[in-house]
């Protein structure tokens, strides 16, 4: 999973947020549905819905951890090293002006 860019994962972890809100919608629609199997069907899906939950507040959380651990190591490094950050972005900044002039 380490190859999925961060928008990939923003976008997944919104689409896997709109299914558990939909799941939801549905067993609250389904709720007046009568006999035991629908009721333990019901509170199995829900207890695993809210597991999911978890699990994706947990994803989350991680993500921002990574990120901002990330953010503070470009910080040092350009702190430790301004000369070399500086020639680093001029070059990409060259690189990409090339590109743009291109088209």
């Amino acid at each position: 999973m380490s190859t999925i860019t961060a928008l990939q994962k923003e976008k997944l972890m919104s689409d896997l947020q709109v299914v558990i809100g939909d799941a939801e919608a549905l067993l609250r629609m389904t709720s007046d549905e009568v006999g035991e199997g629908a009721a333990d069907l019901r509170g199995r899906i829900m207890d695993r819905l809210h597991q999911a939950k978890t699990e994706l507040a947990h994803l989350q959380q991680m993500a921002v951890a990574k990120v901002k651990e990330a953010g503070h190591a470009t910080d040092e490094y350009v702190h430790e090293n301004p000369w070399k950050s500086i020639g680093i972005a001029a070059g990409a900044g060259l690189v990409i002006g090339l590109l743009i002039g291109r088209r």
